[in-house]
């Protein structure tokens, strides 16, 4: 006899709805904390349950997911996909109207990646994290600076550079000549810019109070800079260890180098297995323009929701590659934007795309990448 079971999960309970094909149902409330979470897997394995599934409720899931990760079928779905099913969802409980759709093959689970990949993915999107905090704390600096009149960011290529650096480092050292400043600055931009310009930017009011918390920003700056640099450091070895051929094959691709290949993997992993065509993986990233159109009118061509990780890396990994010379990517860049002047902005998207097809023969065959239009491609027929 068929028995599954649905779980509704919550910041602090859990639903379940056990069933069976006589339409005889099992309901109970559990807590979430962890020695009631095996009881609930307890009771699973008591009632002989091989299907369980549960909605993808915020982070809530992960734990009730590790807990219950021996279940023969273990489904992750969506609750809007839930919510779209034909119903009466307004008088059952949503665990028991989960339950049925789980036995009426109604629903199928989402991508969830093995554990490997999930640790993998903890590293990467702290990257992220650590990146974004970065950059709003130099922009602060930066105001700061500002508000004690050093323009040093007007001439310098980024306020993440070295010139710049330097000058904040004396900053928070209580050294404020403009003399002593300029000296921190690069010989390329002193004869760019001329040197009395620099020392005039660098010619400012500086206070004790800015001094301190010039010397905090830089030093919160730095612990991110060493935290991105341990999350790499552990992200590089994993994917060296579990994945080194892939690994390997993805930054044969031009403008995928290491950061973007262990991020690649930390998303989709190495098995392809839940993408059975190149087209479902550009989908659920969210790379495919949307089919909106309603009597013959085209309401918009947008790219969809999706894996918002995979995609900023692929966005910049487009760039990279159509900054690569004599590429197929630099070629259609160049086809696109010059000779038919589209949008520069909108290519990028469609170069992203495309790579993304190419990540996923690279992965689902086991092969490096191949530029079609060199000779040696078409030759081995890995255009």
């Amino acid at each position: 006899m068929r028995i599954v079971c649905g779980l509704d999960v919550h910041k602090d309970s859990v639903f379940v709805c056990i069933l069976n094909e006589k339409g005889e149902k099992f309901e109970a409330k559990y807590g979430v904390l962890t020695p009631e979470l095996e009881e609930l897997h307890q009771l699973l394995l008591t009632h002989e349950v091989k299907e369980v599934t549960m909605e993808s409720t915020s982070i809530y899931w992960h734990p009730i997911w590790r807990i219950l990760s021996d279940i023969e079928c273990l489904k992750l779905v969506n609750p809007y996909f839930i919510k779209q099913l034909p119903g009466r969802k307004s008088d059952v409980r949503d665990a028991a109207w989960i339950a049925e759709c789980t036995m009426k093959d109604l629903i199928r689970g989402s991508f969830v990646p093995d554990d490997i990949v999930q640790r993998m993915r903890q590293y990467n999107r702290r990257i992220f994290d650590l990146n974004k905090e970065k950059v709003y704390k130099l922009t602060k600096l930066d105001t700061l600076l500002q508000r004690c009149n050093i323009r040093i960011s007007n001439y310098v290529s980024s306020t993440d550079s070295k010139s710049y650096k330097d000058v904040v480092k004396l900053l928070s050292e209580g050294i404020a000549d403009a003399e002593k400043l300029t000296e921190a600055i690069h010989g390329r931009t002193l004869k760019r810019v001329g040197k009395e310009v620099i020392a005039a930017a660098l010619t400012g009011v500086v206070n004790e109070v800015d001094i301190d918390l010039i010397r905090q920003y830089r030093e919160e700056i730095l612990m991110d800079d060493k935290h991105l640099k341990e999350c790499q450091e552990k992200l590089t070895e994993i994917c060296r260890k579990e994945f080194p051929k892939e690994f390997e094959n993805l930054q044969t691709i031009p403008g995928v180098k290491e950061r973007s290949a262990t991020s690649i993997l930390s998303e989709l992993g190495a098995d392809m297995k839940m993408f059975l065509t190149a087209s479902a993986l550009v989908s659920w990233c969210g790379l495919k323009p949307r089919n909106e159109e309603s009597a013959g009118k085209i309401k918009s061509r947008k790219i969809t929701h999706g894996n918002k990780y995979i995609r900023k890396t692929l966005i910049e990994c487009a760039w990279g590659a159509n900054r690569t010379q004599n590429c197929f990517y630099s070629n259609f860049s160049y086809i696109q934007t010059v000779v038919r002047r589209k949008n520069a902005m909108k290519v990028k998207v469609a170069i992203a795309r495309k790579m993304l097809v190419a990540i996923w023969h690279v992965l689902n065959e086991g092969v490096a990448y191949h530029d079609y239009k060199k000779p040696e491609a078409i030759a081995d027929g890995n255009s």
